[in-house]
């Protein structure tokens, strides 16, 4: 039998180019098996070396030219029939990852985590001396022999071709794949919430019999142990340079490229402290990384796919900052859904016919002649209406998640602190706490720098337990006392005493809780406040101080807008020449007949076809203008909502008449007394600006 025809081609085997995958591998490509070879043939001069290794040059372009290979491996078949027995047979090296030969198979378990080098399948054989085999078969035996039985092996390679994944279905081990270019680039965050995700839910299955995960990359050193650091991050309350260094213990030297050390300090927002150095790269794997000449060799896994050229833009590059940036990352679907769920639960809703896809956030309606009333018979509060991006926001000590109105969820990197110790530290974070806020963008008014602010106004939920019962007054106590106050006290703590390398100035975003006013003070709100703010107002919003949090829409959460403001969100459709406007009515599409629309001189209409626009009502003209493109939202304004706005228009509520109406309100018993209750500091931020 030819021992080196081509084998039985696996699904591993899509193509026969040395690509590698990289993680910590592909750096190194053919150059390895240069050094193997000494090993055997010590008696080779110099020239001989020359001249071998400018053969071995050749027949690696070749092989990298996929028309020659059947010639070229024919070719070599026969050679070794001609020139070898059995008892001397070498083996074909160019085929293996550079490296991966002398690379230790895999590491000490790290809390239930194996890290590894990719198991190559039984075709590679005939590249490898027995004694060095790492095959599918021989990872669970040597797993079993220390004790553990695998349930999980997580593939980070960005190639199919090292092994069969039937392998591990037969044994019953669970088999996800995350592909993850090695080279130029560490893995995408995406990438890394999978994998966080999968690790924690199978650790988390475990009940009686303890099984451990695989996981491995190229090497099983650079991305494997990028994403396993990512995981020690999100489940335990340790810095970044704790979690290295438990990595690199466990599988020594640990990462080994500077990148990927310095990109998990910047994620986490930490200071790299001066005394962390990058680890040297290994002696089995700089041995294969230069070819004769001294040239570094290529760092491969990549299925001979071009990598696209990194990308140059930084996130948060000179850009200009607005409401339409997408924020944080994108998370499994699963992780999603079970989020979801539990918003529902923190908000006391069954799911109903359309499951819960729909938005369950608070929304309020349009101020009219009517719901006006509603301010003489309740006790109310108001703040102004930021033109901003609404957010639900979901805090767990895994991560941080903004919720938006599609109800997608996305990781952004934030620390909330709970409980704090002594050093003024925190000692617990939030686990389940459920917001409700807006994302501004205030513009300093010297610097004219941008700076983008979660502007918190509601709490729902506080470490798994709902609070939506208890009266808007106390959940709005609550929430600067256990959500907001805490975090300033640390961070506060760290600026004064240096004690954390964490950087909350490096997060994507501030944090404030929003302030509520005292009717009484409401002129001064318009007044004075509103035009003072570094970011878009456009009204105001009134606030039942007693109120419960009602999810949807709540009737008696009232906005009113200056009357040149009053809006609402149409899908635009242009149809041949004509132009429509769409809204929704129970979930389908309902075409406003007879209504005009009017865009600026230099848009063009069909541009914004199939778009959601926000539009204003230009009462002389008899005509909608639009203002802007809302992406933030998926679908029209619902027919009934637009019938409020109508009416609001046509009630026209000036800020005259609302200001009228407010100091009239103000005189009755229910709100003099109370207001004097209140002003004597009883809320103390509530009738002035921070």
């Amino acid at each position: 039998m030819d021992l080196n025809a081509s084998p039985e081609p696996e699904e591993d085997e899509e193509t026969f180019e040395p690509s590698l995958s990289e993680d910590s591998a592909p750096e190194e490509k053919h150059s390895h098996h240069h050094h193997h070879h000494h090993h055997v043939e010590h008696v080779e001069t110099a020239v001989d070396i020359m001249r071998r290794e400018r053969e071995e040059r050749k027949q690696r372009l070749k092989r990298e030219r996929p028309d020659d290979k059947p010639k070229h491996q024919a070719y070599q078949s026969m050679n070794d029939h001609l020139f070898h027995t059995k008892s001397q047979r070498t083996y074909d090296k160019s085929r293996l990852p550079p490296g991966w030969l002398d690379c230790p198979a895999f590491g000490q378990e790290i809390g239930g985590i194996v890290p590894s080098k990719v198991p190559l399948g039984e075709s590679f054989n005939d590249c490898i001396v027995p004694g060095k085999r790492y095959s599918f078969r021989q990872v669970v035996h040597q797993q079993r022999v220390l004790g553990r039985k695998l349930g999980l092996v997580i593939d980070l390679t960005n190639t199919s071709r090292y092994y069969s994944v039937n392998d591990w279905k037969k044994e019953g081990i669970k088999y996800v794949k995350i592909n993850c270019k090695g080279r130029d680039s560490v893995p995408e965050n995406e990438a890394v919430n999978q994998f966080v995700y999968e690790v924690s839910q199978f650790l988390a299955r475990q009940k009686n019999s303890k099984k451990y995960a695989l996981v491995h990359c190229t090497h099983g050193h650079n991305r494997t142990g990028y994403m396993i650091i990512h995981h020690l991050m999100r489940t335990l309350p340790i810095s970044v340079t704790q979690a290295i260094r438990i990595f690199s213990e466990a599988r020594p030297p640990g990462i080994y490229k500077p990148d990927y050390i310095d990109a998990l300090y910047a994620f986490y927002h930490e200071r790299k402290p001066d005394m962390v150095t990058c680890p040297p790269t290994p002696e089995w794997k700089r041995s294969s990384e230069f070819d004769l000449n001294g040239e570094a060799l290529p760092d491969e896994d990549d299925d001979g796919v071009p990598l696209d050229p990194p990308n140059e833009s930084n996130h948060d590059a000179e850009g200009v900052m607005t409401n339409d940036d997408v924020l944080g990352d994108s998370i499994p679907q699963d992780q999603q859904d079970s989020f979801r769920l539990f918003c529902y639960q923190a908000l006391k809703l069954s799911a109903g016919a359309r499951g819960n896809h729909q938005f369950p956030g608070s929304h309020p309606v349009s101020l009219d002649r009517e719901n006006l009333q509603l301010l003489r018979q309740r006790y109310y509060y108001a703040t102004w209406k930021a033109d901003g991006t609404r957010y639900m926001m979901l805090i767990t000590m895994d991560g941080c998640y903004l919720i938006d109105r599609n109800f997608v969820f996305r990781r952004v990197q934030m620390r909330f602190p709970w409980k704090l110790n002594n050093e003024g530290l925190a000692e617990k974070l939030h686990h389940y706490t459920l917001l409700d806020g807006e994302m501004i963008i205030d513009t300093v008014p010297d610097t004219r720098k941008q700076e983008r602010r979660y502007l918190i106004y509601d709490l729902m939920a506080i470490n798994q337990i709902s609070v939506i019962e208890r009266p808007f007054y106390e959940r709005w106590k609550m929430l600067e006392k256990e959500v907001v106050e805490p975090r300033n006290r640390e961070r506060h703590n760290i600026y004064k005493h240096g004690n954390s390398l964490y950087r909350y100035d490096l997060e994507p975003f501030r944090v404030r809780r929003k302030d509520f006013w005292l009717l009484s003070t409401v002129t001064k709100l318009l007044k004075e406040f509103i035009p003072r703010l570094s970011h878009d107002a456009d009204g105001l919003v009134f606030q039942g101080w007693d109120d419960p949090y009602v999810p949807r829409t709540h009737e008696g959460l009232l906005k009113w807008k200056y009357a040149s403001m009053n809006s609402v969100d149409f899908l635009f459709e242009m149809a041949e020449d004509r132009q429509l406007l769409f809204l929704f009515e129970r979930g389908k599409k309902k075409l406003m007949e007879g209504n005009r629309i009017e865009f600026g001189d230099d848009i063009d209409p069909t541009s914004y076809s199939g778009k959601i626009i926000e539009c204003a009502w230009n009462s002389e003209e008899e005509v909608w203008v639009c203002m802007r493109v809302r992406t933030d939202k998926a679908t029209p304004n619902e027919f009934n909502t637009y019938r409020k706005v109508m009416r609001s228009i046509k009630d026209n509520i000036t800020e005259e008449v609302l200001l009228d109406e407010i100091n009239e309100i103000i005189q009755l018993p229910m709100y003099a007394d109370r207001i004097k209750q209140d002003s004597k500091g009883h809320h103390h931020s509530s009738s002035r600006p921070k």
